[in-house]
């Protein structure tokens, strides 16, 4: 395995940070009736956003899901816009017409959150097949949630990228529920993952979804399989979500100690007593960052609060294509 060099370790760090500060400002908005429609929460699944995506290139895509603020955040996206979409403002990054369930930055290959569960999964072969056709030598990563692995369409697409061999990786990231039915009575398998027999293509348990680096150094491996043209993989991950489903659900089917439990696996803590023990920063220095973020996410709150509501004449923008 390669060496991960201190700027990336760092980095990797820093957009944990920004995940989990910028969707606590958001779940506190939220509460203050600042934010119109629904939000869910990545808090707790950091790693298992920023180990993956972190393993692949730049100008390569990500399709996502509903729970998509960490995915774009570890995307890199401006979190100005970001922040902008979401209080539905007309500068937000898709020109607030998305909010929080649709969030896209398609310059930088976020093809977009959907609010449909499953819903990227088509997306996702479908900008496959164009990598594939075109011989660009990028990839597609098709980011989900453990419920999506029962709908349709999650079937469909995987036994087609198998037939044409695309270059996709589909990634279950199990936090263990879907919505408030825990995925163990839901399915007649232990793991997700082992699906992946079914349709004659590789499988992967990350059984700590909290470890930056299991996660990292696990898809740099898939990644370079996939983009030397052997087809499709599925990976699953472990993790857990803090906040209940979205931001109206009060979680009441999961017990304190059940969540106290998980909060004792911080993937931010963990990665840090990394940074610290390893000498590559102090606590000092990584404390300074945390600081600088939520400085950042703050002003992201002024950038949205001060930007233009959408016209009305917007609603009939955007709509076809000449």
């Amino acid at each position: 395995m390669a060496e991960i060099s201190k700027e990336k370790l760092l980095h990797m760090h820093k957009l944990m940070l920004d995940i989990r500060n910028f969707d606590n400002k958001v779940n506190q908005m939220v509460k203050k009736g600042k934010v119109p429609g629904m939000t869910h929460f990545s808090v707790g699944e950091e790693a298992a956003n920023v180990g993956a995506i972190a393993a692949i290139s730049q100008g390569d895509f990500i399709t996502s899901n509903h729970r998509g603020h960490g995915q774009s955040i570890a995307m890199e996206i401006d979190l100005n816009g970001m922040m902008a979409e979401i209080m539905g403002k007309a500068n937000g990054t898709c020109k607030g017409k998305g909010g929080s369930m649709h969030i896209a930055d398609l310059d930088n290959g976020n093809l977009g959150a959907n609010g449909i569960v499953g819903g990227g999964m088509g997306m996702a072969i479908g900008a496959a097949l164009t990598q594939k056709m075109k011989n660009t030598g990028k990839i597609v990563l098709c980011c989900f949630g453990d419920g999506a692995c029962n709908e349709g369409t999650f079937h469909e697409c995987v036994n087609l990228a198998s037939i044409w061999k695309l270059p996709v990786i589909f990634y279950s990231i199990n936090n263990k529920y879907g919505i408030s039915t825990p995925i163990s009575s839901v399915i007649n398998i232990e793991y997700n993952y082992l699906r992946a027999a079914s349709y004659g293509i590789p499988g992967y348990l990350i059984e700590d979804g909290n470890d930056l680096l299991q996660i990292y150094n696990k898809f740099e491996e898939i990644v370079k399989y996939v983009r030397e043209g052997n087809g499709p993989v599925l990976i699953e991950t472990l993790t857990y979500r803090w906040f209940g489903h979205s931001s109206s659900d009060p979680g009441k089917y999961r017990t304190k100690e059940e969540v106290d439990e998980w909060k004792k696996k911080d993937p931010i803590l963990k990665f840090k007593a990394h940074l610290i023990e390893s000498g590559i920063a102090t606590e000092a220095e990584l404390d300074e960052m945390d600081a600088k973020s939520k400085e950042g996410v703050e002003e992201a709150v002024k950038f949205a609060q001060s930007s233009p509501e959408p016209s009305l004449e917007s609603a009939f923008e955007d709509i076809f294509v000449d």
